[in-house]
């Protein structure tokens, strides 16, 4: 006899979907999502196919549980994605499969608004809090508190006195329609062709990818917002990938200005009840909008008709953990899966997409010129080879210079460090023992504004020691190179004055402490700031007219085959910060190599220069994107264990013609989080096969045994 079988793929690390008998009363369809047993227990999982068998001996469906179904497209994504990395099928599933908690209750809204006598005792904050609530309208506690200047304390004895009472508010939509009629950005010339041919895109048969490369300051996301607009018009769901979508108010500001509401964002602040409401109304295709990290890529669209991928050339749209995958490459594939255009979004676009632009297989849309007819800022280089720094001292005399300068105008400067922390490395002096993270191959960073010694790879964090743990010196520990936070105790004492303010993202305080420290620079509330990389991408400073870049030659010395392009974008981004209000811009450039081609290309703005050497020695080595690379890591607690397993690994190898295997030899980083660390790296010609080559070799390789972990890493962006 004959049953309906379902294929369940269950969230897992499992390559497999495994079958169950459907029992008669369930109508199952593809892509449902159900409730199985594994094993001992009931687990969830996804009908990936259904067929016709003998199912007599199999165990059942338990039942279908209230979560939106995964439509074919989607599927067919998570599919390729597991194909792509190598990563098991239900891994992948897992990125993109978000159960309901049924017992969870979402906490309740609560309004409060004036009712009562006044109160017995009356302050000057209890006054200020009765007269914004005297027209009698419901106000949440927090904005009251906000309106009034007091703190939410006041607002509590007021309820408790009878003054004020609370008001049970109906749930927050997790996002409002927005309006493409709402606000009309009024675009340059070169600003409406270019949106008018992203518009067109959205009415191919075929839509494109499409590269839009503009300078900085020159209006990319105004121009994307209308093919966002034309989404929205044509009923379609529309995408926007960031890199740090946790720091970006100025965005959403500049979206609701555009929309009239802002969009629905999704990134790992998101959780709870909101979090599966948004979901499913993504899913539903209530939520026409997304703005959001990486994650986003893997929602339930209903029907999305649009992904833009802004500063699609940032490294942290690499996953590195769990699924290997770079989400600017994978919106290109669910593009074509859902026959949407994708807009890729740069001021500095990775080689690959410039390549892929030269090849046909992208279009090209530029904005050569800064909104308003404003000019880009002057670069120049501080030779630190002709110009003598004091002893101790981190800034030239001639940024001190300019820094004095660009203030005493009532102008903002930067002083960007791409460097966390006081300083990289702390030693002693009597004896020379250096502090290292017990469970990495890493110094670790003296944090002086914590007093502590924090490991940036693992997390470690101990106090700084008043005497030397090894020979037991007093006051003989001595910090060595510059962190931002040496930078900023170096400002305040050359600059009084002034207000400096440190933009690092491992402060305390998090992301609403970066987002309200943004905003007062934005406002012009600080006169010199000192920040990382965290300051280069897409802030709008109107006030900075000064940038200084201190250790610019910082990314030039290591081993990663795309340590030029990177610290080439990171400085044309940075200094792109400098002249983007009424007034121009410069920067100052310090290096002690101001003839290395990514310095030169920099100082004489001219970037096609930088991208013509740089995709030619990429071409010559055989190095992405004219050949294809996978880095594979075999960890282990024991570092023989780990050798071990790398070695009998290549020993099977056996590449092919157009195939190389290097190593194993130890990662740069030989120790993280306590694992040692072997890698081999997989190099073939463009036109092989590699995920083909990748599981054969792995088929032939021994079983992994103990502790040891093998881990695959196609199109690697990190080489430690």
């Amino acid at each position: 006899m004959t049953s309906r079988i379902a294929d369940v793929l269950i969230p897992l690390a499992l390559d497999t979907a495994y079958s169950y008998a459907v029992p008669d009363s369930l109508g199952l369809k593809e892509g449902d999502v159900v409730q199985v047993p594994l094993a001992n227990r009931e687990v969830a999982g996804v009908v990936w196919g259904l067929r016709e068998g003998q199912g007599g001996n199999l165990k059942k469906v338990s039942g279908v549980i209230e979560a939106p179904n995964l439509s074919a497209r989607m599927r067919k994504f998570l599919d390729w994605i597991a194909w792509y990395t190598l990563a098991p099928k239900g891994s992948a599933l897992a990125m993109g499969l978000k159960i309901p908690d049924a017992d969870r209750q979402e906490v309740a809204r609560v309004g409060v608004r004036l009712a009562g006598a006044l109160p017995k005792r009356m302050t000057p904050a209890r006054q200020k809090v009765i007269e914004i609530a005297g027209d009698r309208a419901v106000r949440l506690k927090s904005e009251l508190a906000q309106a009034a200047g007091v703190s939410a304390g006041v607002v509590d004895g007021l309820i408790d006195e009878g003054t004020l009472e609370t008001v049970a508010l109906l749930a927050e939509p997790v996002a409002h329609m927005p309006d493409p009629a709402f606000g009309h950005t009024a675009l340059s010339d070169g600003q409406r062709d270019a949106a008018d041919h992203l518009v067109a895109a959205m009415g191919e048969e075929h839509p494109p990818v499409i590269l839009l490369e503009g300078v900085t300051g020159s209006g990319k996301t105004e121009v994307y917002f209308e093919a966002v607009a034309e989404a929205v018009r044509k009923g379609r769901q529309a995408l926007i990938l960031m890199p740090e979508i946790a720091l970006t108010a100025q965005f959403l500001d500049r979206f609701a200005a555009r929309f009239g509401v802002k969009p629905a964002t999704w990134h790992s602040g998101v959780t709870g009840r909101r979090r599966e409401r948004l979901y499913a109304a993504i899913a539903s295709g209530e939520v026409k909008v997304v703005a959001g990290a990486r994650s986003a890529l893997f929602l339930p669209y209903a029907d999305l008709g649009l992904i833009v991928v802004d500063e699609e050339h940032e490294t942290a749209y690499k996953q590195d953990d769990g699924v290997h995958y770079h989400a600017r490459d994978m919106a290109v594939v669910r593009g074509k899966i859902e026959n949407a255009p994708v807009i890729l979004a740069s001021a500095t676009p990775s080689i690959e997409s410039r390549v892929n632009v030269e090849r046909g297989r992208y279009r090209h849309v530029r904005l050569p010129e800064r909104f308003g007819g404003r000019s880009m800022p002057q670069i120049r280089a501080v030779d630190l080879r002709k110009e003598a720094i004091p002893k101790g001292r981190w800034l030239s005399p001639t940024l001190v210079t300019a820094v004095e300068q660009t203030v005493a105008r009532g102008e903002q400067a930067l002083l960007f460090l791409n460097r966390r922390g006081y300083a990289p490395l702390t030693l002693c002096r009597a004896c020379a023992h250096r502090y290292e993270c017990p469970n990495c191959s890493s110094w670790l960073v003296e944090h002086r504004f914590r007093r502590s010694l924090v490991c940036h790879h693992c997390g470690h964090v101990e106090r700084t020691p008043h005497a030397c743990v090894e020979c037991g010196s007093v006051d003989s520990l001595v910090p060595c190179g510059p962190g931002v936070e040496r930078i900023a105790e170096e400002a305040a004492a050359l600059f009084p004055d002034k207000r400096c303010i440190v933009l690092s993202s491992d402060f305390p305080g998090g992301t609403e402490r970066l987002r309200a420290e943004l905003a007062a620079v934005a406002a012009g509330e600080v006169d010199i700031v000192i920040g990382t990389q965290l300051v280069a991408k897409g802030h709008n400073f109107p006030l900075m007219t000064l940038v200084g870049v201190l250790d610019a030659d910082i990314g030039l010395t290591s081993g990663d085959p795309r340590a030029a392009e990177r610290t080439f974008q990171m400085l044309q981004q940075v200094t792109g910060r400098a002249g983007r209000g009424e007034k121009p811009g410069r920067a100052l450039v310090q290096t002690w190599q101001p003839d290395h081609p990514v310095i030169a290309a920099l100082i004489s703005g001219d970037a096609e220069r930088f991208y013509r050497e740089e995709t030619r020695v990429r071409e010559m080595a055989g190095l992405p994107p004219f050949g294809r690379l996978a880095s594979l890591i075999v960890s282990a607690a024991e570092r023989e264990a780990a050798e071990a397993h790398a070695r009998a690994m290549a020993l099977v190898a056996e590449p092919p013609p157009g195939v190389t295997v290097l190593g194993p030899a130890e990662a740069p980083l030989a120790l993280i989080r306590g694992r040692y660390r072997f890698r081999l790296l997989v190099k073939t010609e463009r036109e092989v096969d590699l995920q083909g080559y990748l599981r054969g070799w792995m088929a032939r390789c021994p079983k992994v045994r103990g502790n040891t972990r093998v881990s695959i890493d196609v199109d690697p962006q990190s080489f430690l």
